[in-house]
């Protein structure tokens, strides 16, 4: 097979434009499909060999282990967190039977999500992720559309919730300032759109200065953040039960009470308004996917971080509900919140003092930050492989990786400056976080459920080709979740209560708009003529695919 050409973009084309640049002449590197072959590092070179087949040169570091890359797509859900922010939403919509059913059942839905991109990515394991996927599971007659739709949303989704989580960080940190208050009611940091604004703007800058200068160390801080977590989670329990200072709440009224008097919608649609809670933090589950060129083994270690991930944070969801809800206050005042983040309110009112409240939100806030990093990281490595195949405008500066720092520093500074830009809708409208959120769900619901949707179509013949093959299950887990992409995409278009205003207003469907109609113009201006999808040679694709399962299962 050495004489094959790779990549389905002209010779003329890739030349003038430099991409894809591969080669086998680096030292210590062969194309040694099935062998147990080691470069000058010792290390065991089968997912090189196989990204190489699908068409792509090695440019990034496989430093990651299947603990490591778990670890990092515990961080990018950070679950706790992710619930702590968005907490507003079932209050709002649907009270304590929101909070807990509705985790658990978006839950149980995701790790569907989850199985289903996993057999795919057993398969296809590359950092072009779902719409790589997407490419090799379409016919060729629209292949080339298909995977084009599909990159677009994934690299959007992955800005958008990037977004949503600094942002959210901002607006968490100055309710968290709000336990100590000058008066009764009043807090001490008045939280105008200026300040949250430089708040995001610090935030998102401090995660991409570490997410770039400190990418080797990354793996250890979301080890770090693996026990970080479970010992806040764990003080914050202890302390709400344990203390309760006004009291707690029957078991009757936590897993029943159903409350949507807030929201101003039917009883029914309220509750799955109230979803959205649930959905943003899970929403990062495919994310990690954007690492299988760092990981050494990713097309067994993905999948397995993929399903293990979901089904922890099930449990710690609601290891972190539960006694939150026990102690939670009046729904209407928690509603009333101008800052939109009920929990150091509730915090507060359970322990009874603004110095213990934010000892107890200080992990929290600390896991934002590496959930901000972890996400930075991961938005970037998605920006950058679209880049590499052109479907970014000004892909030629998007594609470059920093060899010193090893990271795609100009593709991180592409997503900070949009993420940017999106941050000046707040001056306008104060709900823009919904807009965030809800736009990143929306955006990675699509991108998840294109292949697994081309998958289906063609009876799920690719993905018998890996080693995560899930069978009739499998098929199981494909119809829930395309049942759920349905449901969600104009669900969380929707805004959470009524009578809309304009400052209350989901812009969502604004921003995704927006977004679609860049992808369409770029496509009719240069992608029609020129986008031929990722570099492929399919039948190289799957000798080197069965060779490294093979290798991998005989060590």
């Amino acid at each position: 097979m050495s004489d094959y050409r790779y990549g389905t973009q002209s010779d003329a084309y890739a030349a003038e434009n430099d991409i894809h640049q591969r080669t086998t002449t680096e030292k210590g590197r062969k194309l040694s499909l099935g062998k147990k072959y080691s470069g000058d590092d010792g290390a065991p070179n089968d997912a090189d060999d196989l990204l190489q087949a699908m068409g792509y040169k090695a440019e990034l570091v496989r430093s990651r282990s299947t603990f490591q890359v778990a670890f990092m797509s515990f961080v990018l859900a950070s679950v706790p967190y992710g619930l702590a922010t968005t907490l507003y939403y079932p209050i709002a919509c649907a009270g304590p039977v929101g909070i807990i059913w509705g985790w658990l059942g978006v839950s149980l839905i995701i790790l569907c999500v989850a199985a289903s991109l996993g057999e795919i990515t057993s398969v296809y394991p590359t950092s072009g992720g779902v719409y790589y996927q997407t490419f090799m599971l379409s016919p060729p007659s629209y292949r080339r559309i298909a995977s084009w739709i599909c990159g677009w949303a994934f690299v959007v989704g992955n800005i958008t919730i990037t977004l949503a989580v600094n942002f959210a960080t901002a607006l968490f940190l100055g309710a968290c300032i709000n336990v100590f208050e000058s008066e009764p009611g009043v807090g001490i940091f008045e939280g105008k759109p200026y300040q949250i604004f430089l708040l995001f703007l610090a935030i998102t800058i401090v995660c991409n200065l570490v997410s770039a200068l400190g990418n080797k160390w990354l793996p250890w801080l979301d080890t770090f953040a693996i026990f970080w977590t479970f010992a806040g989670v764990l003080a914050i329990i202890i302390c709400v039960l344990a203390i309760a200072k006004n009291g707690r709440h029957s078991a009757k009224y936590v897993f029943t009470e159903f409350d949507y008097s807030n929201s101003g919608w039917v009883p029914g649609w309220s509750f799955m308004v109230g979803l959205l809670h649930a959905a943003y933090a899970t929403s990062s589950t495919g994310m990690i996917i954007s690492m299988c060129e760092e990981v050494q083994h990713p097309a067994t270690q993905v999948p397995k971080a993929l399903v293990g991930t979901v089904a922890l944070n099930t449990v710690m969801g609601l290891v972190f509900l539960i006694p939150l809800v026990f102690v939670l206050p009046n729904q209407a005042d928690l509603f009333a919140l101008v800052s939109g983040q009920p929990i150091p309110t509730i915090i507060k009112d359970a322990v009874g003092s603004p110095g213990a409240a934010i000892g107890l939100l200080i992990p929290l806030l600390v896991l934002g930050l590496i959930c901000g990093i972890g996400c930075t990281t991961a938005a970037s490595r998605a920006t950058w492989a679209f880049s590499r195949d052109g479907a970014i405008p000004g892909f030629k500066w998007w594609k470059v990786v920093n060899v010193k720092l090893d990271v795609p520093l100009n593709a991180m500074m592409l997503s900070m400056v949009v993420q940017i830009i999106l941050a000046l809708i707040y001056f306008g409208a104060p709900v823009a976080f919904n807009a965030f959120s809800g736009v990143g769900v929306i955006c990675l619901t699509t991108s998840y459920a294109i292949p697994i949707l081309i998958s289906l179509i063609r009876g799920r013949g690719h993905v018998k080709e890996g080693n995560f093959y899930l069978g009739s299950f499998g098929t199981f887990c494909n119809v829930v979740a395309l049942a759920w992409s349905a449901l969600a995409i104009p669900l969380f278009s929707m805004p959470t209560f009524l009578p809309v205003t304009p400052e209350t207003m989901n812009y969502a469907s604004v921003v995704f708009a927006g977004f679609f109609v860049i992808a369409t113009l770029w496509y009719f201006v240069w992608g029609k003529k020129n986008y031929e999808g990722p570099p492929t040679h399919e039948e190289a694709v799957l000798e080197a695919r069965r060779a490294s399962i093979a290798s991998h299962r005989s060590k």
